[in-house]
Parts: structure tokens; C-alpha cells; sequence
């Protein structure tokens, strides 16, 4: 097992995955996997294509079940939950393949991830009667307040769809926010954008933190920026957990350099 300087015990984990497996068949996409992520703390996750980041981060959302361990979140057990009652705890993603409503306008895209934190009931609804009416107004202003932050409020009504995709990017982390999340998941949040874009977004991950109070965790294969901006990787490598630790223990690794670094 992966063992991690005793110093970074200390600090408070607001996740804990134990022994964590995901098997598909005869593949073991997440293999006997454990790790704890801290509060405030921006955690990495890299490794090769088909290392098993994207799996475990489907796990940790409850987008698919684990086949064995267990995944704590503020302590508790999250097997028994489903996607939506593991969003409304406090966890919220982004995706390796962006998955906007591409018809909508921005501020519904942002609108629609509101949903969780209505608490107006369906005959209140119905009627338009006033809570109805003050929750919208809450969420729209919630929405657009988000978008300023992202950048992209003079484009509100603009459908998804017409965006590059750098700005397609920043509007899911829009809708991801406005979950409210303790943790944001962000899968490849860089991937596609130039060396100018990589950078800005990179900072603007740490002004997230700093604003919204969030523990980050992020996969990304563009290693400079991982090293610069995590507190913490997790190396994977054929579903195992095979480096743990700061930026500069990672980087030295040998079965790190062997398995996905290189010359990187």
C-alpha cells in the first residue's frame, strides 16, 4: 500500500476512499484503491489513458457502483446514494467530454443546476404562488452572479451551443457552483486550451478555492500545471494506486517517471 508522509495526516479529510475496486467484467478499472483528500486542499489525479481517474471519479459521484471498499465523505458511508443525493451533500463535477444543454441559454444551463436548493413544492409551483416566485428570482440572481465570476455574463442569453470552447468550459463550472459544493470534481478542465488559457484558468481554480472555501479534485494530464497548482497527487497506472504524496515527492518517483512522466 501506498504510504504518504505522516505529516499530511494532521489535517482534516473531508474524503476518504478505502480499498476502493471497480471491476467491468475481467478489468479492474479502479484496483484496491486508497486515499484521503483534505479540506481546502487542491488534489490531483494523473496517469496514463486508461489508468482508471475518470472510473474513480465516477464512483466518487455515485455515477456507477463500486464493486468492493468504501468511500467516506465527512466521515459517512456514500454507497447507499444515488447521483443526486451524493450532489446535494455537497460534491459537484465537471466532465471529460463537456455536457452542456446546448439549447439553452447560459443562464438556464446555470438555472436548471439550481434545482437542488428549491425548496418551493410542486402545487406552490404550479400556482406561481409567491415562495415559487422569490426562489426563481433568488436562482436567476444566483445564476448571473455566477456567470459575472466565470466571465460570461454579457453572453447570458446566448445558447450554450454558440460558445468556444474554452468559454463552454468555464459555463460548466458555472453550473457546477451552483450546487453550492464543499467539493468540486473537475476532469480535464485544461484539456483543449492553449498555454495562455491553461494558465489563466489554472489561477482562476485557486481564486475557486479561496472564495467558495472548496476542496478541488482534478485530473489532468497536462503534468506542469498539476505540479504548479495541486497540494497533493494520486498517481494511477492500470487501476492501482502506485504514488501518493506533494508535487515534489511525485515528481521523483521512479515508478511515476517509469509509468507516466518520462522526459515530461
Amino acid at each position: 500500500m501506498i504510504q504518504e508522509n505522516p505529516t499530511n495526516n494532521s489535517k482534516s479529510p473531508i474524503l476518504e476512499a478505502r480499498s476502493l475496486t471497480r471491476s467491468f467484467g475481467g478489468l479492474v478499472a479502479v484496483n484496491n484503491v486508497s486515499f484521503t483528500v483534505n479540506t481546502h486542499e487542491i488534489f490531483g489525479l494523473i496517469g496514463p489513458n486508461g489508468a482508471g481517474k475518470t472510473t474513480l471519479f465516477n464512483l466518487i459521484t455515485g455515477l456507477i457502483p463500486r464493486s468492493s471498499g468504501q468511500l467516506l465523505y465527512q466521515g459517512k458511508e456514500t454507497s447507499q446514494l444515488r447521483p443526486h443525493q451524493i450532489a446535494a451533500l455537497g460534491i459537484a463535477r465537471t466532465f471529460q467530454n463537456i455536457r452542456l444543454f446546448g439549447q439553452l441559454s447560459a443562464l438556464e444551463n446555470v438555472i436548471i443546476a439550481r434545482h437542488l436548493h428549491i425548496k418551493s413544492g410542486i402545487i406552490t409551483g404550479v400556482l406561481g404562488l409567491p415562495p415559487t416566485t422569490q426562489e426563481e428570482y433568488k436562482s436567476k440572481q444566483k445564476a448571473l452572479e455566477l456567470l459575472e465570476l466565470v466571465g460570461l455574463s454579457k453572453r447570458a442569453e446566448e445558447k450554450a451551443k454558440n460558445f468556444p470552447y474554452g468559454d463552454q468550459r468555464r459555463l460548466e463550472i458555472a453550473r457546477a457552483l451552483a450546487l453550492e459544493p464543499q467539493i468540486l470534481l473537475l476532469d480535464e478542465p485544461v484539456a483543449g486550451m492553449n498555454y495562455s488559457e491553461k494558465h489563466q484558468l489554472s489561477e482562476f481554480i485557486r481564486r475557486l478555492r479561496e472564495r467558495f472555501n472548496l476542496t478541488i479534485i482534478l485530473i489532468e494530464h497536462h503534468v506542469p500545471l498539476v505540479m504548479g497548482l495541486c497540494d497533493r497527487i494520486a498517481v494511477l497506472d492500470f487501476g492501482q494506486l502506485i504514488a501518493l504524496g506533494e508535487p515534489s515527492v511525485v515528481r521523483n518517483d521512479p515508478a511515476v517517471i517509469e509509468a507516466y512522466l518520462g522526459n515530461e
